[in-house]
């Protein structure tokens, strides 16, 4: 029986593997549909062909880009504007377009404090993307967009404070501020285990984030059975305002 289908939508091009490989290779292992958009990075450049290659490793189909530029990187995307600065309809506009093409049971994202790291594109496509779960379910709002589409739910990728306190030092570069949520705060705590090597060979498969020593390249550089520690666990938080649900182990619509 497929698990719900799932759009995962990321800033930068290796954030899918990191916050979600292992969801998004559980449910395609079990047949259900997923896709990834990324915020940040044009099309011919380096690291959106290791985008194609990380997601063929997950099973999440071709890039689907918003075309925009890294905030600290504007060689990323040339001539078009930082997704920090592009104007925020458009911005939405352009997600719900996929939203609605994908038509999604779960829609997942980063957390509103952008993950550990607070990254500001990160913080930017949490705004972006909760507006367009939104926005995607109302007929009269961008109808060019295709047919409304309304997701089962929302999902944002997130660190427990617990979690946060073993694995940040660890994650996060020394000296940098780190952001975690109340452990009480996650809804779904999923144990990717059985998926870890699918989703390391994602993250290795962004080449050029390894050579430059950031996070995936220091994950390669540590023994296998600390990657584990680090990397088998991902948390999740339903975003929906005043309702609760008992814990879970898997994202449900």
């Amino acid at each position: 029986m497929p698990l719900p289908s799932l759009l995962a939508v990321f800033a930068h091009p290796d954030d899918e593997s990191l916050s979600a490989g292992g969801v998004l290779a559980r449910h395609a292992a079990s047949g259900a549909r997923t896709a990834v958009v990324t915020a940040t990075w044009a099309p011919g450049t380096r690291r959106t062909a290791e985008l194609a290659d990380a997601l063929t490793v997950l099973g999440a189909g071709t890039p689907r880009l918003l075309g925009y530029a890294d905030a600290r990187f504007p060689g990323s995307a040339p001539g078009a504007a930082r997704f920090c600065d592009a104007p925020l309809d458009e911005s939405v506009r352009r997600l719900v377009g996929h939203i609605r093409e994908v038509r999604p049971d779960i829609v997942v994202t980063h957390d509103a404090y952008g993950g550990l790291t607070g990254h500001p594109d990160h913080a930017h496509t949490h705004r972006v993307t909760v507006l367009a779960a939104g926005a995607a379910a109302l007929d009269g709002l961008y109808p060019d967009a295709g047919p409304a589409w309304r997701p089962g739910a929302v999902y944002l990728a997130t660190h427990p404070a617990s979690a946060a306190r073993a694995l940040g030092p660890l994650l996060v570069r020394a000296g940098r501020p780190l952001f975690a949520v109340p452990d009480a705060w996650v809804t779904a705590t999923v144990e990717a285990g059985p998926w870890l090597d699918r989703k390391m060979e994602a993250v290795f498969a962004h080449r050029a984030e390894v050579e430059r020593g950031a996070l995936p390249g220091r994950l390669a550089a540590l023994p296998p059975e600390e990657r584990r520690r680090l990397m088998a666990t991902e948390w999740f938080i339903r975003h929906e305002t005043g309702s609760t649900h008992p814990p879970q182990t898997e994202l449900t619509a």
